[in-house]
């Protein structure tokens, strides 16, 4: 367990939401993907526990109930303990992740979906959500809702391996991808009497700019000296400016060998392994079928 600077930090040890036989577990194993079988090989029932200035708990422990719901009791119990002075709390479900694991409630819920996998999906989504209901009824019960941010996001878009061919319908590609529908996700963001309901911001934002606009929300200076890619977006949220000034108008992805750069609408992939390029102007193309790499050389050396 690494702090990262948080106080407290409650983090998986592995990645089953409940044991494998678990009487109230619903587990769907998907036979067709190798990275599946991985997981449940390896996998255990496991969290672990660090605390800032503490030595850190040497053994993972079970959690005391399904994964997402146990996450979210711990972060009601967070804001109890911190309902009189600022806080910050990161929640980091693991859910909807692999593999797919649902609690027996849920999955009888959600009706009889096919097939099989995407019912626990679903199942699985029914519990995050409930989990998002629960924060907010905390929140407005400690008298904390008008006066606090909430941000919920995503880290990327499903796995292809999942076999649920719609996860990103309607865009192209699958986490681990550079395609819109590996990182193209949504970002609500909610600030009752500060933020006007139905605000929709058409620029493109990134996880990047959580950090200054989440410390000009809580006033808090930007640290001296330290380069800082991300922007503030609230001006935006606020109707206080309708652009976000960035080098290039242009927002960068890189992972190894394969890259990707967002300027305006038109949005540039690159894979040096397989010496593959796609251009695309997204405006036009938003689920990314006419590659103009070829067409429009001179946008793509832009």
């Amino acid at each position: 367990a690494v702090s990262q600077g948080f106080d407290e930090s409650l983090l998986l040890a592995s990645g089953l939401y409940l044991p494998e036989n678990d009487p109230d577990v619903v587990n769907a194993k998907l036979d067709f993907d190798p990275m599946d079988k991985f997981f449940w090989a390896r996998m255990q029932f496991a969290t672990d526990y660090d605390r800032a200035g503490k030595p850190p708990v040497e053994t993972p422990f079970a959690p005391t109930s399904y994964v997402t719901d146990y996450y979210t009791d711990e972060a009601l119990k967070v804001i109890d303990a911190n309902r009189n002075r600022p806080f910050f709390l990161y929640l980091a479900h693991w859910g909807v992740h692999s593999p797919l694991q649902a609690t027996r409630e849920d999955y009888e819920a959600v009706g009889d979906i096919k097939p099989e996998r995407l019912r626990v999906y679903a199942a699985m989504i029914r519990a995050l959500d409930r989990s998002v209901g629960r924060i907010m009824e905390k929140l407005e019960e400690n008298g904390l809702s008008d006066n606090t941010m909430i941000v919920f996001s995503s880290d990327n878009g499903g796995p292809g391996y999942l076999g649920i061919p719609d996860v990103n319908s309607p865009y192209r590609g699958w986490k681990i991808t550079l395609f819109e529908g590996g990182i193209r996700v949504p970002m609500f963001v909610a600030w009752p009497k500060r933020i006007a309901p139905g605000v929709v911001v058409d620029q493109p934002v990134a996880h990047i700019d959580l950090f200054p606009s989440l410390a000009a929300a809580a006033g808090a200076p930007l640290p001296e000296g330290v380069a800082i890619d991300g922007r503030n977006i609230l001006p935006l949220a606020l109707g206080e400016g309708d652009r976000i000034e960035r080098p290039g108008d242009a927002i960068f992805w890189s992972s190894g060998y394969y890259k990707a750069v967002r300027a305006g609408d038109w949005k540039l992939q690159i894979n040096e392994d397989q010496q593959k390029s796609w251009l695309f102007n997204l405006a036009d193309d938003p689920t990314e079928q006419t590659n103009l790499v070829s067409a429009r050389p001179d946008k793509r050396a832009e």
